[in-house]
């Protein structure tokens, strides 16, 4: 009777992991233009997020759980910077500190200094919290930069793997935490990607750098060309679904 009942949790639990492992999915978005891998279909909630420097941006943030472990994407919309600050700016007592000096950096120009270290700031936000964090990097995901990071909770010791990545004048900040000794983050981490305007998985031929591009008028670096190709071939990343 024993070894039926060592036989039946082994199968239990055998069927357990195969269900977590196929409740994982594909997901795209051609509203943010991205592809990432979740346990399941995510939830999408409107939010906003606040900027270095005051802007109040919209955002949206799409999640899923897994157990007790968390995934989620936010992907906040720097457009709108530009105006909100330059409008903040206008309305500041004369001589305030934030409000004059160049145009390059401060003052008017001040959206252009958040644009800047928007992925710094991200990144800063993580590493306020109470965690250790054991690797710190530079990274990119199909060519398009990041910061990207590991941390220990010094509470419960759970695990979280961070991304902070900006394309097109959005930023995306990915968030994978688990409890510890179980893992998950690294497949969320790893599967990001890039949809281009047509929904096809979008990889670069250089390094994108969003700032070069929206405040140092560098034209984007040229794109793989898939002319011919399959969905799957040389990206690593999924198409939309049409």
């Amino acid at each position: 009777m024993r070894l039926i009942s060592l036989v039946s949790v082994a199968v239990l639990v055998s069927l357990s992991m195969r269900a977590t492992a196929q409740d994982w999915i594909e997901f795209a978005s051609t509203q943010d233009r991205f592809t990432l891998n979740f346990p399941g279909q995510p939830k999408v909630e409107e939010t906003t997020y606040t900027s270095e420097y005051g802007a109040e941006l919209p955002a949206r943030v799409y999640h899923a759980e897994n157990g007790q472990s968390r995934y989620s994407l936010t992907v906040v919309d720097y457009r709108p910077l530009e105006r909100l600050l330059t409008a903040k700016s206008a309305a500041c007592p004369p001589g305030a500190e934030t409000c004059s000096g160049t145009l390059a950096t401060s003052g008017r120009g001040q959206w252009k200094t958040d644009l800047r270290g928007a992925l710094v700031h991200a990144t800063w936000q993580f590493m306020q919290r109470d965690v250790k964090v054991t690797h710190y990097m530079w990274s990119f995901v199909d060519l398009v930069e990041g910061h990207r990071l590991q941390m220990t909770n010094n509470a419960d010791q759970s695990r979280t793997f961070a991304s902070v990545h900006m394309h097109e004048n959005k930023l995306y900040i990915l968030e994978a935490t688990a409890p510890r000794g179980m893992h998950g983050q690294e497949q969320f981490q790893q599967s990001l990607g890039w949809l281009d305007e047509n929904g096809i998985g979008l990889r670069y031929l250089d390094v994108y750098s969003n700032q070069d591009i929206y405040l140092n008028g560098h034209s984007p670096p040229g794109r793989v060309d898939r002319t011919g190709l399959d969905s799957q071939s040389g990206q690593g990343r999924i198409d939309a679904p049409r």
